[in-house]
């Protein structure tokens, strides 16, 4: 099986764990991938869901890890190739002076991402009638996994310690929404000016469309070095069921803002995550892409995974089929616009994991 229609495969339908503790180190409740273990595959590092539903009764099975983290990935019985994981950062050890776990600050995201939400609450999260169905943002605060506020210095200290510990080559910034009219820019250009201070790393910062589209010098000036403005869902109808408080802020805001972005941050540097398998359709989801990629915005396509606890955690996965039949013509959507992964300086797009859209974008199946 080529190495996209697999990954496609374990992110539609999870794997189960022979050995629980492989997945110490998975990332359960609040923002970004949830309920997902990293894994190491064909030398393409990708987030796998192990804590859903879905991965509980899923076909593929990942074997007990040797004494070097190696292990196998089966299904059915058959043998299907060898899986790695990401050691455990030794910048987790780690603590602030105010004994606060380095691991409450930030986390590995992927194989070589240091990822932090800067504020761990979100006016939209607040409401039962603006919250977005999938979103756990409060989750890990409730269970004392992190903090709600994340201080520039202490982002500084953390992010220093893990590039020099453990080689981390970006920097995901990401932000619930504040009752601010910059919609959480002023926290991230703080919060970057302080981590360029200490340490050379690219950072992405990830906030909803701020008011004023000043905000956006504003942050590129502190240190952002790529930006993500995430639609997550684009038909209308569908933003304002499943996301009704985000869906305040219309669409044409977000083209607005990224056309006003782009020329600040460079051809390629902003970025919008989208959810596929919530019911926008192949048609909606491509043409809004040839939309952003005309604009220089790098559409990054993910398959839906439900998380524990929230309104959604019995909603499908996307089959690995309808992945497929969008990664694989946006990818040479994307190579036609001039727009490559590999060359996004920092964040999701570059890193990659959640989705297999690079492994078409470098080859795989549009070759």
């Amino acid at each position: 099986m080529p190495t996209e229609r697999l990954i496609n495969e374990l992110q539609s339908f999870g794997v189960r764990l022979v050995d629980p503790r492989a997945g110490a180190e998975s990332r359960r409740g609040g923002a970004g991938p949830s309920d997902h273990k990293a894994m190491t595959i064909d030398g393409m590092t990708v987030m796998v869901p192990v804590h859903t539903a879905p991965a509980f009764e899923s076909p593929y099975l990942v074997e007990m890890p040797d004494a070097y983290g190696r292990s196998r990935i089966s299904r059915d019985g058959l043998t299907l190739g060898e899986v790695n994981f990401p050691s455990r950062p030794r910048f987790y050890d780690l603590s602030t002076a105010d004994s606060i776990p380095y691991s409450k600050i930030a986390v590995l995201h992927g194989r070589d991402v240091l990822a932090t939400t800067v504020l761990q609450t979100c006016i939209r999260y607040r409401s039962r009638t603006k919250t977005c169905q999938f979103c756990a943002i409060g989750q890990s605060l409730a269970a004392g996994r992190t903090v709600e506020r994340k201080t520039p210095a202490q982002l500084a200290e953390v992010a220093r310690a893990a590039v020099e510990l453990d080689g981390i080559r970006h920097m995901v910034m990401t932000t619930g929404t504040p009752p601010t009219k910059d919609r959480g820019a002023a926290i991230l250009a703080e919060s970057a000016s302080a981590v360029k201070a200490a340490v050379d790393l690219p950072i992405q910062g990830q906030c909803e469309p701020p008011d004023d589209d000043i905000w956006f010098t504003r942050m590129h000036d502190a240190g952002i070095d790529s930006l993500g403005m995430h639609l997550e869902i684009v038909t209308p109808e569908l933003r304002r069921k499943l996301m009704p408080g985000k869906a305040e802020v219309p669409l044409e805001r977000y083209f607005s803002a990224f056309e006003a972005a782009v020329p600040v941050f460079g051809h390629g540097q902003v970025s919008t995550y989208i959810l596929a398998g919530l019911g926008d359709t192949r048609e909606a989801l491509l043409g809004i892409s040839a939309r952003l990629i005309a604009i220089g915005v790098y559409p990054f396509i993910v398959p839906f995974v439900p998380i524990s606890g929230t309104p959604l955690e019995s909603h499908a996965t996307p089959s690995a089929a309808f992945m497929h039949s969008i990664l694989e013509p946006l990818s040479g959507m994307l190579l036609a616009g001039g727009l490559k992964s590999a060359d996004v300086k920092a964040g999701c797009a570059k890193c990659g994991a959640c989705s297999s859209l690079s492994t078409y974008e470098r080859g795989g199946a549009c070759a």
